[in-house]
């Protein structure tokens, strides 16, 4: 490997195994993120629930209506902008913005995942490269208290590999994946399951009574650039293993992850 490439494998190691979006929020409320998710009410699960699972499902038809069509390339700048002023609905007036704040937020880090996909060389006609695109989602759910030998990347990415295999060739065979079909509930339960643990923690964040809507698009600034790092690193991985090989970065990557 060269040490160009090596240098940007430990760039992938460091955003993978180090999730930051928790410290990010700390650092702007200025309290833990433990303490911050106690402002949420007992109702907030069933509320934040639904919003993941309709963003993530909104986000999966685009996904498979072919991201190829979505215009290229992109604008961070757009993507940004667009990010922040859903944000700031949701410090403005809380959780119950997140039903509608949710769905948009996730379709804009969508764009910005397809953007820098392709820009390592994914090719986005094929379903295989969208649906790695939406992984990404699961992907930044990790929390840093996670056992790394159950959530680690390459364990996550394994426990998805079926579902995004499953669902791969179902779309290649007819064009498309029925709504409600078993793939298709799978594959978004699982992605819902590790997506959920973010959501939950910028909700609690954009509930502070101190946060308002100046904060709020703070927050979602800080969730895109969250999910940017994870899909710059993702698709870094990906391109590296089209190159090297799956089992030569793998163990370029696991060298490099213990030594951090």
């Amino acid at each position: 490997m060269t040490s160009e490439d090596l240098a940007a494998l430990g760039g992938a190691v460091q955003s993978l195994e180090h999730p930051s979006l928790a410290a990010r929020i700390t650092s702007m409320v200025g309290k833990p993120i433990e303490l911050i998710e106690t402002v949420l009410p007992i109702s907030a699960s069933q509320v934040i629930s639904k919003a993941v699972g309709a963003g993530l499902e909104t986000a999966l038809k685009i996904a498979l209506r072919s991201m190829q069509r979505i215009p290229q390339p992109g604008s961070d700048m757009l993507h940004k902008a667009l990010i922040t002023a859903s944000g700031a609905a949701g410090g403005a007036f809380g959780l119950a913005t997140l039903p509608v704040e949710l769905p948009v937020s996730t379709i804009i880090i969508l764009r910005s995942i397809a953007d820098i996909a392709r820009s390592e060389g994914e090719d986005l006609s094929h379903p295989e490269a969208s649906l790695a695109c939406l992984q990404v989602f699961a992907l930044g759910g990790r929390s840093g208290s996670d056992d790394a030998s159950e959530s680690g990347y390459f364990a996550l990415r394994a426990l998805l590999a079926k579902g995004v295999s499953e669902a791969a060739r179902q779309i290649a065979q007819h064009g498309t994946i029925k709504e409600g079909s078993p793939i298709l509930v799978k594959f978004v339960s699982q992605i819902a399951a590790r997506f959920g643990v973010v959501v939950t923690q910028k909700a609690a964040a954009q509930a502070l009574p101190v946060i308002g809507a100046l904060g709020g698009a703070a927050v979602n600034y800080a969730f895109l650039e969250h999910f940017q790092d994870i899909a710059r690193a993702h698709f870094t991985i990906r391109r590296l293993e089209r190159v090297y090989g799956q089992d030569v970065v793998r163990t370029e990557y696991d060298r490099l992850a213990h030594s951090s």
